[in-house]
């Protein structure tokens, strides 16, 4: 059990002891640091922060330890309850807010929960931005208000609503073209709010045909919510029994995005972002991002466009502050998050498959025909649980002494780049755990490349 505090916000397992697990007293101070911070941030006595929960079942619990802490912060809430991270990161600029939090652990199990901190243009915010915060909540360093100057509390139900039909507007969205191509999709949505925007998006781009799977919003996580192949037998199964065009898998808080090809066999996680980049980049000329963990075939796809692609830090706020410097039209990372800046900085599963479904349709390729356009790439992802005592920088340092021929990234953990190949290792920004993935033109060499760093451990 764990509790994780970082750029991407406060992450952990409920219950146990405080400091070490999510427990409602570090909720409360998280809260309250976070008001404390954006008032000074902002230099404002009087803030207004929009509040959201994924479908998990301890959502209500930590939503109203957030909001009640956050109106005794004299903070007004607008709580726009069930709903995804990119619906929240969209409603703080529609409403105006100054900020928000996002109550998902997105990809973890549901015995865990978190605070995703967002500022007032819906973006995470920054590293050096949370260290301040970090510090006011060690340091208890927050006033509650008094009965006075206790803030209000609003609820806002359209929120989902107002998402989708600003999608819905994109140029690159051809809703005519999608009615016209008559699909017929299926999708998982693991008992979360999949359950409740996706159905949404598929009535206003005119599909009818329409299969849901784990839609019940019981917070009851149908299997692992990380959408890799181990983990989605059902749709898997589902789709080699049944005739669908394509699937659509989601994680819990709908910021991720995993495609099923037609055949039942996936896309490739990896693959949903090269594909989506392809299609804006026929119709917008400019650059594409990713991490340093993603795959080369964005690259290789970017560069048939005639333009470039670049590489940031794990994180999405790292990706977008990339994707800001240089001027891309497209970004996210290969874990299925689709940042399309024309809508909003953040990853979204929505406009993700609204503009891939459109590429289906504009194309006439069928899911399999369009992945067999990009250069083959395998991607084996791994991880090491991490002792306490570890000293990562040094391993660090022995690996680049040994591979010090090669192309070395020390900006995010270590990233060495081999001809037919790369490996990166780094420890995750919400477990305790070191990730290493590994890219070749096989399975095999990709293992190789994990095998050879394991040996440092």
């Amino acid at each position: 059990m764990s509790l994780m505090k970082s750029i991407s916000g406060l992450r952990g397992t409920i219950g146990g002891k405080v400091g070490e697990n999510l427990t409602p007293i570090d909720v409360v101070k998280f809260s309250a640091a976070f008001a404390t911070f954006l008032k000074k941030e902002n230099n404002k006595t009087q803030l207004t922060l929009v509040v959201g929960r994924d479908g998990r079942s301890t959502g209500h619990i930590v939503n109203n330890l957030v909001t009640a802490t956050l109106q005794n912060m004299g903070v007004t809430v607008l709580d726009i309850g069930y709903t995804t991270t990119p619906t929240i990161e969209m409603c703080i600029t529609q409403q105006h807010a100054d900020g928000g939090i996002m109550i998902t652990a997105s990809h973890n199990p549901m015995n865990w929960n978190a605070l995703k901190l967002l500022n007032e243009k819906g973006e995470f915010i920054s590293g050096a931005n949370a260290k301040i915060l970090l510090e006011i909540a060690e340091n208890d360093d927050y006033i509650f208000c008094s009965i006075a100057e206790l803030g209000s509390y609003l609820r806002y139900t359209n929120a989902i609503h107002d998402h989708i039909n600003a999608i819905l507007q994109l140029p690159l969205i051809d809703v005519e073209a999608i009615k016209k191509a008559n699909f017929s999709v299926i999708m998982d949505v693991i008992n979360s709010t999949g359950a409740i925007a996706l159905p949404f998006l598929m009535e206003k781009l005119g599909i009818k045909k329409i299969q849901l799977l784990h839609g019940s919003m019981n917070g009851q996580f149908a299997h692992n919510p990380e959408p890799l192949p181990e983990n989605l037998t059902c749709i898997a199964n589902e789709m080699k029994t049944n005739h669908y065009d394509v699937g659509f898998v989601v994680d819990p808080d709908v910021d991720r995005l995993a495609i099923m090809m037609e055949n039942g066999d996936m896309f490739g996680e990896e693959f949903t972002l090269v594909a989506v980049a392809d299609y804006i980049l026929q119709h917008q000329k400019g650059n594409a991002v990713s991490n340093l963990s993603s795959t080369r075939a964005l690259r290789d796809v970017t560069e048939w466009h005639g333009s470039l692609c670049f590489q940031s830090a794990v994180g999405e706020v790292n990706v977008v502050e990339k994707m800001k410097s240089v001027n891309a039209v497209i970004g996210g990372e290969g874990n299925g998050g689709v940042i399309y800046p024309d809508l909003h900085y953040g990853r979204d599963a929505l406009v993700g498959i609204a503009l891939f479904l459109t590429y289906m349709a504009k194309s006439g390729k069928s899911c399999s025909e369009i992945r067999k356009i990009y250069p083959h790439y395998v991607i084996s992802k791994n991880k090491i649980e991490l002792q306490k005592d570890v000293d990562i920088n040094q391993i660090f340092d022995n690996i680049s002494k040994h591979y010090d021929a090669n192309q070395i990234n020390r900006e995010d953990g270590i990233k060495i780049d081999f001809k037919e190949g790369w490996v990166h290792l780094r420890p995750s920004n919400t477990e305790p755990i070191l990730r290493i993935y590994a890219e070749a033109h096989n399975q095999q060499s990709a293992e190789a490349l994990i095998a050879q760093m394991k040996n440092y451990f």
